[in-house]
This record gives C-alpha cells, sequence and structure tokens, in this order.
C-alpha cells in the first residue's frame, strides 16, 4: 500500500439553513456518518454541528473521491433521520452544497479543536468564516 495523508474539513446545510437538528438527531447523523465512513475506509477525526449544520474533519483515501463520499453520507444520515423521525413536519434533507477544505497534519490539532467546540464558537460568536462557509444554493 501507499502512504497517504489526506485530510479534509466538510461542512453541509440542513434544507433552508433550517434549524431542525435536534440532540436526538445528531446522534442518528453522526452514527450514520461514521457507518458510512467506515464501509469507505474514511477516518473521522472530529465531528460535531449545531442545530442547521454539520462539521466533520475525515481522513479520505485517494482511492475515493472527497465528493463520493460526502454524497454517501449526507444520503444515508438523510434516509435514517427521516426513518427515524417519521413524524417530521417535513421531509429531513439536506443543502445539495457543501463545503469542503484540505488541510495538513500541522493544522489538525487545530481543526480538530475547532469542530469539537461547534457550539461554544456559535453561542459565543467566536466562529472562524474560513472554516463555516458553505454556498448555499
Amino acid at each position: 500500500m501507499s502512504f497517504w495523508r489526506c485530510y479534509f474539513h466538510v461542512i453541509w446545510t440542513t434544507y433552508r439553513r433550517e434549524p431542525v437538528i435536534t440532540s436526538q438527531m445528531e446522534k442518528v447523523i453522526f452514527e450514520s456518518v461514521r457507518r458510512k465512513s467506515t464501509d469507505m475506509a474514511c477516518d473521522i477525526l472530529a465531528m460535531n454541528g449545531v442545530a442547521d449544520h454539520i462539521h466533520v474533519a475525515v481522513s479520505i483515501p485517494p482511492k475515493v473521491a472527497a465528493a463520493e463520499w460526502i454524497r454517501n453520507v449526507k444520503g444515508l444520515s438523510a434516509h435514517e433521520i427521516n426513518q427515524m423521525f417519521p413524524n417530521l413536519d417535513t421531509h429531513s434533507r439536506w443543502q445539495n452544497s457543501y463545503g469542503v477544505l484540505t488541510f495538513g497534519a500541522k493544522n489538525l490539532p487545530f481543526v480538530i479543536d475547532y469542530i469539537e467546540n461547534q457550539k461554544a464558537h456559535h453561542n459565543h460568536h467566536s466562529i472562524e468564516p474560513y472554516l463555516e462557509r458553505v454556498d448555499d444554493d
């Protein structure tokens, strides 16, 4: 096997950025992202979010396109939310767009810390706009 280290910071939002992600939904989302990532041989390094978006630091092998990983985890997580919470007012889905940034091993501690403290960053208005960017549809 060849040596590789490919790190990505991925952000995606709820449809219309509606603040619908509850703590119960978050657990289902995170579990489905972890499970699909394991299936695709991708390592989750950090994951967190707030009511309208999710952040993930992930190591994706070169044989998997980042867009393929994103499509798979977004699709599975939306499907599982709809299965687990059938009484939602609206069908759960994600915005089509997303943000994806690459970073090196030196920045790994910073990115992990930023993601793990998402709720605090948003509560204290201390977000890094560059690390929050998602082009809305």
